[in-house]
């Protein structure tokens, strides 16, 4: 019910008029973040929910194998690096399997090759504390080899064919 105009009212308690909000402007998706439709997907593209693979990460850290001189932090970081491009390259969230293929391709989850162990070295040594190391190592590995199941990682000689100098 409304107050009638006689009635005494403080000038707090008066109605005040409505405020005009603008018609908003035309959106774009020009953020680096947002997704455009029908956009190619490479290794670089970000996928949402990068962080997950590093919870997986300390699930499998006891699985690991390494040798003399190698880290699981460089391991670790490396290998989430290798899944999040990965899981980027299929447009999706990063999973248990795309650390799982990372570490197996690269003979971390079982006794590798010598030789393996040496190309290895070179790729995994130091990543965890150089961004640019850990980019260099992402690109080293083709698309094949990003692309492969968890069945085709486990063959010992699948790096061989796909790591590039």
């Amino acid at each position: 019910m409304t107050q009638p105009k006689f009635a005494p009212i403080g000038y707090a308690d008066e109605v005040r008029p409505a405020y005009r909000l603008n018609v908003p402007r035309p959106w774009a998706p020009n953020r680096p973040g947002d997704e455009v439709a029908g956009e190619v997907r490479t290794r670089s593209s970000a996928g949402p929910d990068q962080g997950y693979l590093s919870l997986l990460a300390e699930q499998v850290k006891g699985e690991i194998v390494l040798v003399p001189g190698e880290f699981v932090d460089d391991v670790l970081a490396g290998t989430i690096a290798i899944g999040m491009a990965r899981a980027a390259l299929f447009g999706r969230a990063p999973v248990k399997a795309d650390l799982i293929v990372a570490l197996t391709l690269f003979g971390f989850l079982s006794a590798a090759p010598e030789e393996l162990v040496l190309l290895r070295a070179g790729l995994f040594g130091g990543v965890a504390h150089d961004h640019w190391r850990r980019h260099e190592l992402v690109e080293s590995c083709s698309d094949e080899l990003l692309r492969a199941t968890p069945a085709t990682a486990k063959s010992n000689e699948l790096w061989r064919s796909f790591v590039r100098p």
